[in-house]
């Protein structure tokens, strides 16, 4: 299974309908399972601090990690097929990672196996959620050698 862990509110409908979308194709181990973390009451430092310990609560120890951030590596979608589908088949859940405004903290920065920018430009953060989970499903598609992927 694959977990994303997000600080903030539920899907807007929009975004939930374009993420039942893709869920509804993927198969397991692929499937998803989304952790919505509250966001915190303060702001800057502490909100990122807060934030950060409600996260690495829900980590486990043998998770691989993937924090998404706009500072983080350019992988492919043919490498991030990779990489999950690797995971997947060392039977360790991988977790994927959206902060909440102010971001997270070193520590949660330090426990993440992977640091990745889905580009350099910065996107809301539900539409981040959309992103995410059609390049899960494209993940899989590449796995299972199927043409929804053009190169």
């Amino acid at each position: 299974m694959i977990r994303c862990l997000v600080v903030g509110k539920k899907h807007e409908t929009w975004v939930a309908d374009g993420i039942d979308r893709y869920q509804k194709r993927l198969r397991k181990p692929r499937d998803i399972e989304w952790v919505l973390l509250p966001h915190s009451a303060y702001e800057t430092d502490r909100a990122r601090q807060e934030e950060s310990e409600r996260i690495l609560l829900r980590l486990k120890d043998d998770d691989f990690v993937v924090l998404l951030d706009e500072r983080g590596k350019n992988i492919d979608s043919p490498a991030l097929s990779e990489l999950i589908e690797a995971e997947l088949g060392r039977s360790r859940q991988v977790v994927f990672i959206i902060g909440g405004a102010y971001g997270v903290d070193q520590q949660v920065h330090q426990r993440a196996n992977l640091v990745w920018s889905l580009s350099k430009l910065v996107f809301p953060h539900q539409l981040v959620r959309l992103i995410l989970t059609e390049q899960i499903y494209r993940a899989a598609e590449i796995a299972d050698g199927k043409p929804y992927h053009h190169i």
